[in-house]
Parts: C-alpha cells; structure tokens; sequence
C-alpha cells in the first residue's frame, strides 16, 4: 500500500494529502489530466506531525486519501485552500519541489542562509500568499523580516520568495549589462531599480504585479525563503553547472519559453 503525504501548495495555495510521492505528484500537479489544469507547480512536504491541533481536517486522510478499487493510488485529496501558508509553521516544512511546466521535478532541501554584503538591489519574486515581482534594496532576510512586520500597515503574516538575478543592473541600473535576462519591459525594472537606489528612504518597490510569465526559474539567484518574524527557512538553488552536470533534463525544461496563450 503507498504512503500517505501531505503537500503545501504554492500556486495555488492548499494543503493537499496524496498517494503520490513527490516526482509523481508533481507531474500530476503540473501535466494534470482531464480535470486538471496545467502549469507550473511548487510544493513543499509537510510533516503533520508538527502541523497545530485542530488547525486542518486531517482526518479525511485516513477517510478519504485511499486506493481505489483496483488499486490506483488517490492523487489529491484537498484538506485546506484558504490562508495555508500563514497556518503551517516553518518548523513542519520540508523539501521543497520545483516542477516545470511538462511535469518535471527538482527537490531542494534545506540549507545554512549566510547573508552577501555589498549587493545594492536585489529582485524577488514572491509566490504565496501574494505574487508579485519586488525589486529592493534588502537582502533576503531582511526583506523577509520588513514585509512580515506587523506593526506596518502593509504586511502579510508569512512569505515565501526566491532571489532572481539582476546581473549588471544590481549596481548600476542605469548602464549595466542585462545579458539574457528575460523579464518583460526591461526599461521599467531599470527605472524601478533607479529611483529605488536613488530615493534612500524606501526599501522596496513593485516591478510587476504578477509575472505573467510564470516562475523565472531560469534567472534564480541563491535560492528560495520561506519566513515570518521568528522563523527563516532556505533552500538552495543549484548554480548552473551544478544544474547541467546533475539536472540536466529538468534544466532544460526550465528554460523553455513560456507558451502563448
């Protein structure tokens, strides 16, 4: 009989049980079926264990998260699609999983957060519980720590984020070199960037709203947070000739260009 597992969905946002291990789940998250829409996914283990009592239905996993007649596992049995994130604490959280577009899975684990020194901007892209594309002039966990601020009157409980990659324009944004960066409107994040360095009173100002171009995995930076006021968690993302040597086919996957729709 398979394992049972639960999931913290990002896009979107649920807590799901499943009898899918992760590289199965995320290729139904992502490919789905006929019920099933398809896109990108991204999706953290979770051990209930840890999860606080009372807070989810975990008893339909048992009632509902089992094997079919003929013995094909249950693929998705939803527990919560509201506020997950900021009710799953970062202690219960595990690997987290990249999935592209055609169904293709990168786990990541935990790892050691050391802080860089002398980066004037960053560029995050966030992905729950709101999801937009931030330039700022805080480093990962500093920006971590400003947006989930309670006592500003913008702020949100939890977040999650990844770190992309500015090349030049991280210090001079005016003039630097941007290579193959492929986020739209590149005169508007040189402006943003600009007026953000230049003003010295804000930290942090909107790029876009929503990428509509889904996750920039292939300009990932560092890696991926997850954090609130007391609790900080990274996940490392491979540098590129890591990516090459080991992930080969989901690197590949990764870089495709987003499809028209």
């Amino acid at each position: 009989m398979s394992a049972t597992h639960v999931y913290l969905s990002l896009i979107p946002q649920a807590l799901i049980a499943s009898m899918l291990a992760p590289v199965e789940f995320g290729r139904y998250f992502a490919v789905g079926s006929r019920v099933h829409s398809r896109g990108e996914a991204i999706f953290f283990e979770v051990d209930v264990d840890q999860l606080p009592p009372g807070e989810f239905p975990l008893e339909l996993i048992g009632e509902r998260c089992v094997a079919k007649a003929d013995g094909t596992p249950k693929k998705s049995v939803y527990l919560a699609i509201y506020r997950v994130l900021s009710r799953v604490p970062v202690s219960a959280l595990g690997r987290l999983h990249l999935v592209t577009r055609d169904g293709k899975t990168l786990s990541l684990e935990r790892a050691e957060y050391t802080g860089e020194t002398g980066r004037r901007a960053h560029l995050y892209q966030e992905f729950c519980p709101i999801e937009p594309v931030v330039a700022s002039c805080l480093p990962p966990l500093e920006f971590c720590r400003a947006i989930t601020d309670t006592t500003q009157p913008v702020h949100v409980p939890r977040i999650v984020f990844s770190e992309l990659a500015l090349r030049g324009l991280a210090q001079d944004p005016a003039g630097g070199l941007a290579n193959d960066l492929p986020y739209p409107n590149m005169q508007h994040l040189r402006d943003v960037l600009a007026l953000l360095l230049a003003d010295g009173k804000k930290h942090s100002k909107l790029v876009m709203k929503q990428s509509t171009q889904g996750v920039f995995y292939r300009t990932v930076r560092g890696g991926f947070y997850v954090g609130d006021q007391q609790d900080f968690a990274f996940y490392r993302f491979p540098d590129v000739a890591e990516l090459e040597a080991r992930h080969h086919g989901w690197w590949r996957s990764a870089q495709a260009p987003a499809p028209d729709i």
